[in-house]
């Protein structure tokens, strides 16, 4: 068994490689993100700090959720009801994003070159079928994220895009799918884009195809709180 920096370094890794393939393709959308102002502390591509305790699994059966609440959290410390995981936790060990363009030599390839704008489709196309983490369906989780909103009213959501960075599915392409979760309230809670929050409840292996990206996971009746940094 790896050791868990090893473990963590490999999915940092392979992730900012196929970042970086997909970014390049998309130059276009990159400078619009940089000219971008991000909102209070965050900029584009931050992510949110997790305890180091957190577990890189969650394994506890699925029971009832609560309802939806939105309150401060004191710390963001693991609950007795639900287990802490990263989102590394979400991607197969044996998945490999960027297999298919190890040999893409970028050097030689214009932002408009056809094979570029073929690469990208091929990428886009394996991220939104990314595979999910199975053995996690019907787990208790807490996870941390930013909102990327989907369905509300009043200035209240009931259903939003969890994404681990800044900016993702908003001033950057979508992630791939396994690190996107489908969050459906049971009540509307009063949160915005890009707010930095706790999620916790139970996680499904469902897919959903939303007009900002596809999630590979639905959380449904969870309880939200806003995120404040460890100590």
């Amino acid at each position: 068994m790896k050791p868990k920096h090893q473990s963590r370094f490999a999915y940092q890794f392979w992730l900012g490689s196929a970042c970086c393939i997909l970014f390049m393709l998309t130059a276009w959308l990159l400078m619009s993100a940089g000219s971008a102002q991000a909102s209070g502390q965050y900029k584009v591509g931050d992510r949110l700090p997790q305890n180091k305790a957190a577990a890189a699994s969650a394994s506890a059966s699925a029971t009832p959720a609560p309802a939806s609440t939105i309150k401060p959290a004191a710390t963001p410390v693991a609950s007795d009801s639900y287990k802490e995981i990263r989102w590394e936790a979400l991607i197969p060990k044996n998945w490999d994003p960027s297999k298919d363009f190890k040999n893409l030599d970028m050097n030689f390839l214009n932002d408009g070159d056809p094979r570029a704008m073929a690469a990208l489709q091929t990428m886009r196309e394996a991220w939104d079928k990314a595979p999910v983490e199975a053995s996690l369906n019907g787990t208790r989780i807490r996870i941390p994220g930013f909102i990327v909103p989907l369905d509300g009213e009043r200035g209240k959501l009931r259903e939003f895009l969890l994404v681990p960075y800044f900016g993702g599915c908003i001033h950057t392409p979508p992630p791939p799918a396994n690190q996107i979760i489908d969050v459906v309230l049971d009540k509307p809670a009063k949160i915005q884009m890009m707010d930095a929050v706790w999620v916790s409840g139970v996680l499904e292996t469902t897919r959903s195809d939303t007009s900002m990206g596809s999630a590979g996971y639905r959380l449904k009746g969870v309880k939200v709180e806003a995120y404040v940094y460890p100590k």
